[in-house]
């Protein structure tokens, strides 16, 4: 029995398969629909050369490296709060005649804080600090030893501590107790933290 083959020709208005058919051989394809005439057109949507099309991954940028301290200003802030604390730390002796462990390591405190401030990120300033305030302290303590020692003979401190200064390291040694190294240690201690901590501040 045969079938009927539909016929050839263009598609019947409301058929519901007139889309998937093929279009006939010398017709024009189907184009979109126009958009409504009362509606602008679009703009597309610029992008400055060179710079990164949305969609595609950019690298991030890299941190920036810490910046380095100056450790010569370090050195120099360190070594002139060491010298002035050093000053103030033998006024305190010479007047009350006795050896403030407090006042010691507020020295330490002073030339951390000095060099960390000026100094900046530094790992060898720390270090420096330490040395800078134990050196401080001693010499703060030579100052009183000298003042005080000045009022006990009725000579100038000038004349003490510049030409007698063998009898003044003397006099030290002589009071010197280990309650004196542990506030050396606790000042070294102190200097270290406050030069790292300031330091790192920056």
């Amino acid at each position: 029995m045969s079938q009927s083959t539909p016929p050839s020709g263009p598609p019947v208005d409301n058929n519901p398969y007139a889309a998937d058919a093929p279009a006939p051989a010398g017709a024009a394809a189907p184009t979109a629909p126009a958009a409504p005439a009362d509606q602008p057109p679009v703009p597309q949507q610029a992008f400055p050369q060179g710079a990164p099309q949305p969609g595609f991954p950019v690298a991030p940028f890299a941190p920036a490296a810490p910046a380095q301290g100056n450790f010569a200003l370090g050195l120099v802030a360190a070594i002139g709060a060491g010298v002035v604390s050093a000053i103030l730390y033998g006024l305190i002796i010479g007047l009350t005649k006795h050896e403030i462990g407090y006042a010691a390591v507020g020295v330490g405190f002073l030339v951390g804080i000095a060099a960390g401030r000026v100094g900046g990120r530094n790992q060898t300033l720390p270090v420096v600090s330490v040395i800078v305030s134990v050196a401080g302290i001693y010499l703060g303590q030579l100052i009183g030893e000298a003042m005080i020692g000045a009022k006990q003979v009725g000579l100038s401190f000038s004349t003490v501590f510049f030409d007698h200064f063998d009898v003044v390291q003397q006099a030290w040694k002589d009071e010197a107790d280990p309650l004196t190294f542990v506030f050396f240690a606790i000042a070294a201690y102190v200097a270290f933290q406050s030069a790292r901590k300031t330091g790192h501040g920056h």
